[in-house]
Order: structure tokens, then sequence, then C-alpha cells
């Protein structure tokens, strides 16, 4: 599974990608590579399934209130990282999307572990067996960002930079990619902004 990205020509994702709304944005970051830089390795893991969430029609979103200082980051233009903690133990990392001010960003929730899965399974302190161990590195919002390393020191950071960024990596189809409604909330559960790979074995359920 696990493979050198270093001496590969991939392509990081530009400003203009990340500045699209964020429903155009989701299912296109499924294939891209999630790459951290972490105490001088490469981890990274490609993105199979993620959540749109959407300012002020979307009573999921963390902005649907409006501004406060947790979700001022959302509110960026598009190309930053939005970091935040929940039931009291997990980060979650979403991509923030769309023009400065508008409010939306992409919920990453599962990675395919791409390079340094080792080094992932020590962060999540994982001991079952070799194959359970790599289905569970980052199958999870939660996971992946304890296997990765990210919590809220990271959130507000630029994914233009070189210590978290985004890269091309493989071309899903869209026949090979499934739309549902989105897991874990209350509120706004009829929106299918869910976006994951048909039959891929490292989704979050």
């Amino acid at each position: 599974m696990s493979e050198s990205i270093q001496d590969k020509s991939l392509q990081k994702l530009t400003r203009d990608f990340y500045r699209q709304d964020a429903l155009s944005v989701a299912p296109k970051l499924l294939g891209k590579l999630l790459v951290k830089n972490y105490n001088s390795r490469i981890l990274s893991g490609m993105i199979v399934e993620v959540e749109a969430y959407r300012g002020t029609d979307d009573a999921a979103s963390h902005t649907f209130n409006g501004k406060t200082k947790r979700n001022e980051v959302m509110y960026y233009e598009g190309g930053y990282l939005y970091v935040y903690f929940t039931y009291g133990m997990y980060h979650c990392c979403n991509v923030v999307t769309g023009k400065a001010g508008e409010g939306e960003a992409v919920l990453i929730r599962a990675l395919q572990p791409v390079e340094g899965a080792e080094e992932m399974i020590k962060n999540r302190h994982l001991v079952k067996s070799a194959d359970e161990r790599m289905k569970n590195i980052s199958n999870g919002p939660g996971k992946l960002c304890i296997a990765l390393g990210i919590d809220r020191k990271h959130n507000g950071i630029s994914l233009l930079g070189d210590k978290i960024y985004m890269t091309e990596y493989r071309n899903i189809k869209s026949e090979n990619i499934i739309t549902t409604e989105r897991i874990g909330i209350s509120k706004s559960k009829h929106l299918l902004w869910r976006f994951y790979i048909k039959d891929n074995e490292f989704l979050s359920r």
C-alpha cells in the first residue's frame, strides 16, 4: 500500500480550485492526495470520502448562524484548512472553499493511506492485525486527523504552502462517485452533500 510520492511530479492544487463553490469542490476532491509534512517525513492519503457544508442555506453548517471566533476560518477565501474540535476528543479537518465571506467548507471524512502508513499506525496506537490496521488508519474524520497529526494548531493554515497541502493523484470517473445524505447530523439531513468513491474499503462506514 505504502508508496513514495517524493519522486513523483504531482501538481499542487491551486487557489482557483479552492475558490469554487463547496458543492463543486467536494466531488472533485475525491482521488486527490492530502499531504502532511510530519517530523521531516511525508504522510499522505488519497481522499475517498467528503461532505460539503455551505453557509446560510445549510442548517448543519458551522456558519449557518453567522461568524464566530470558532468558525472565522470558514469565512476565509478558499484554500485554507479549517480544523475544529468535537465531542471533547476529536479534531476534524475541512477545506475552506469559495470566495472570502461565504462561509463554506468541505469536511474530509476518510483517506486511503498512500505514504507513511507505518507512522500513521503509531499515531493511532493500532494493535490489531495488519489488514485491520490498514483499513482503520484513516477511515473517519477524527481518525485521519490523529493519523496525520492534525489538530487545532493547524487551523487557518494555507493549503498552498508546504506543511499541509493537496495534489492531483487519481482521476475518479463520475460513475464511481456516490452521492448520499451526510453522516451524524440532525439538521439539513435531506441535503445529498456527502460524496465517496464507490466500493472503496477505506470509507468511514
